[in-house]
């Protein structure tokens, strides 16, 4: 008997993996009906990871979404499955345990039926629980393999890995090749040695088609035993997405396998409403060498789901990098010789800190030093001269233990800044924390919304949460699209200035400029007048300025001594607060920007006197 393969249309993933944001729910009541009309998916990816972030980031209530969308699959018998970091939760910092239990009562409630746990790392400590908590939960709990290629990744390690999950109750084992690196027949090797573990277990196969190894990797782990595929569909397959179902459908019909038909009727509407999507606003965030293969991947390994934002943020960080070369008489860079010297530098990098597999949120540690290290050297500076906190603590072992030996020149730079490496549980460094933010919900005067929801959503994602709340995520994501619409219609014309320095009464003030009648955030910055004896502290990337990182730090304000080292303020870059910290013993004088305003790299932020 021909063996059945079922598909999963992973909807969350084919938009993450070709830009930045997500579909409205109003779009995605439109659309969900017509998924279900093509009659080919026993599956439908509807939330997980980066989902519920860019509903705060435009505005939306991620709760209100979840439960509406995952409502008409369920209807229809399909069921709904999301992505979990298990440690990370949905975000990209650790969580506490009570938050981590709270996750999978939350999303049982909203209507999500499978969870799948994965740990960055593949460390069983942090993946374990997050078993435990879903199926308490009444989730299916489905434990991941993060897939990478490298000498320490080797099918015994997975099959081994594997064999771990199961002992510990996951009901199901998924091989999550997050960036498409994985090679064909060590993947049907993998499957084949979880299968002869435990024949009934049923293994999901997840990968992205950049590097182009996906089609050839799904018929061989479907030789080898493997029930369910990740698909995508036109106009996001491929490029740093998934292979289209119909490609994976028409292949595994033809190698003898059982698989559902298309209602090809419903697939060209979807593709149409998808299309609608596109121009409505997302496109916008959608950068076009997402769509494309590029076997130039398989060499940094970085992951489809990152490559999104990764091409969005490369656009800010070249324009600053050319700004800078342009004032030092130094030839720009191309879109492409950046990419080339940022994936020649993680290929550097990987091996250095561990062999981390390069998924959320390791991905984007290992992505960002060798950005941070390109930049640096560009500019004629060393290597690992900006070295963030989070990104220590992956090497230190706070986020658990890694694949690899930590190179001797990263111990070396460890040992010089006084930081230890540790082996306890991970968990043991994040103490419980809904009390704490329970208490603040009720000083606002805010609801913990039904089932806990909105509590869950504040102390997963506080600062998103707080910007939510208060309408500023919406007017800053409108004035961005607004920004970004206007520089598509007046594409060619001159570029009119966005700010302008004014003289008032002896002090200098820095004004934004609003060309739609809004008004513009951080408005009559105090900029410190000429000859002062107050000295620069300029921003060392571009990004979004913040006094602190979390609640539990006092910000610093004008006539607060500091010492050399002492952290000053954060820029929120790539996902990751960087800390930047006083190059002397002194006194701050002045703070130029405001809480979330998007500061250019050289910008002056903060000014202080020398003690």
């Amino acid at each position: 008997m021909a063996k059945d393969i079922k598909l999963c249309l992973v909807f969350r993933d084919m938009w993450q993996s070709a830009g930045k944001y997500q579909p409205r729910v109003d779009q995605l009541l439109k659309i969900a009906p017509v998924i279900v009309k093509m009659g080919c998916f026993d599956r439908v990816e509807t939330n997980g990871g980066g989902f519920e972030q860019v509903n705060l980031l435009y505005g939306e209530n991620p709760n209100i979404a979840v439960r509406e969308w995952t409502k008409p699959f369920h209807e229809a018998g399909i069921q709904t499955q999301m992505l979990d970091r298990a440690l990370n939760g949905l975000r990209m910092s650790p969580c506490a345990k009570d938050l981590r239990q709270l996750f999978y009562k939350v999303k049982k409630a909203q209507g999500t039926d499978i969870t799948r746990i994965f740990c960055g790392l593949n460390d069983q400590r942090n993946v374990i629980p997050s078993i435990k908590y879903a199926k308490q939960a009444g989730m299916i709990a489905q434990a991941s393999l993060c897939i990478t290629h490298s000498p320490v990744h080797t099918v015994d390690y997975y099959v081994g890995l594997a064999k771990q999950f199961i002992e510990a109750g996951a009901d199901e084992i998924c091989l999550k090749d997050m960036a498409g690196i994985g090679r064909p027949c060590t993947l049907g090797k993998i499957v084949k040695g979880i299968k002869a573990l435990n024949p009934d277990i049923p293994v999901q196969y997840h990968s992205h088609s950049g590097p182009g190894f996906s089609v050839a990797s799904i018929l061989e782990v479907c030789k080898n035993g493997c029930d369910y595929v990740d698909v995508a569909m036109s106009p996001l397959s491929w490029g740093t997405g998934h292979a289209d179902v119909i490609a994976v459908q028409e292949m595994l019909k033809d190698a003898g396998f059982k698989v559902k038909d298309i209602n090809m009727e419903a697939y060209m509407q979807a593709r149409t409403l998808i299309q609608e999507m596109l121009d409505d606003f997302l496109g916008y965030y959608c950068p076009s060498l997402n769509r494309i293969d590029n076997s130039l991947l398989i060499k940094p390994g970085l992951p489809g789901g990152m490559m999104g934002s990764l091409m969005t943020d490369l656009e800010e960080n070249l324009s600053s990098l050319n700004k800078w070369k342009e004032k030092n008489g130094q030839p720009k860079l191309s879109t492409d010789e950046l990419l080339v010297k940022l994936f020649d530098e993680v290929a550097y990098v990987w091996p250095k800190v561990g062999y981390p597999p390069l998924v959320t949120p390791f991905s984007q540690y290992v992505k960002n030093l060798a950005l941070m290290n390109v930049t640096l050297m560009e500019k004629g500076k060393k290597r690992w001269e900006m070295f963030p906190d989070t990104i220590w603590d992956m090497v230190l072992g706070k986020a658990g233990k890694l694949p690899g030996k930590v190179d001797s020149e990263i111990r070396e730079l460890a040992a010089a800044q006084g930081r230890v490496f540790v082996e306890s549980d991970p968990q043991d460094n994040y103490p419980d924390c809904l009390d704490e933010f329970r208490a603040k919900m009720k000083e606002k005067g805010w609801d913990t919304g039904l089932d806990d929801e909105e509590l869950f959503e504040y102390a997963m994602h506080p600062t998103q949460y707080e910007a939510f709340k208060s309408g500023q995520a919406k007017a800053e994501f409108e004035a961005d699209l607004a920004k970004r619409k206007a520089a598509k219609n007046n594409a060619g014309s001159a570029k009119l200035p966005e700010s302008i320095t004014v003289n008032l009464n002896g002090q200098l003030y820095k004004l934004d400029i609003s060309y739609d009648g809004t008004a513009p955030a951080g408005n009559a910055a105090p900029v410190a007048a000429a000859n002062g004896p107050a000295e620069d502290v300029p921003a060392p990337i571009s990004g979004k300025f913040f006094l602190t990182k979390d609640s539990q730090e006092v910000p610093h304000k004008v006539g607060d001594k500091v010492k050399r080292g002492d952290v000053l303020c954060y820029i929120e870059a790539m996902k990751i607060n960087n800390a930047i910290c006083a190059d002397f013993d002194g006194t701050i004088t002045e703070i130029l920007a405001h809480n979330g305003e998007t500061v250019e790299e050289d910008d002056v932020i903060i000014k202080m006197t020398r003690a």
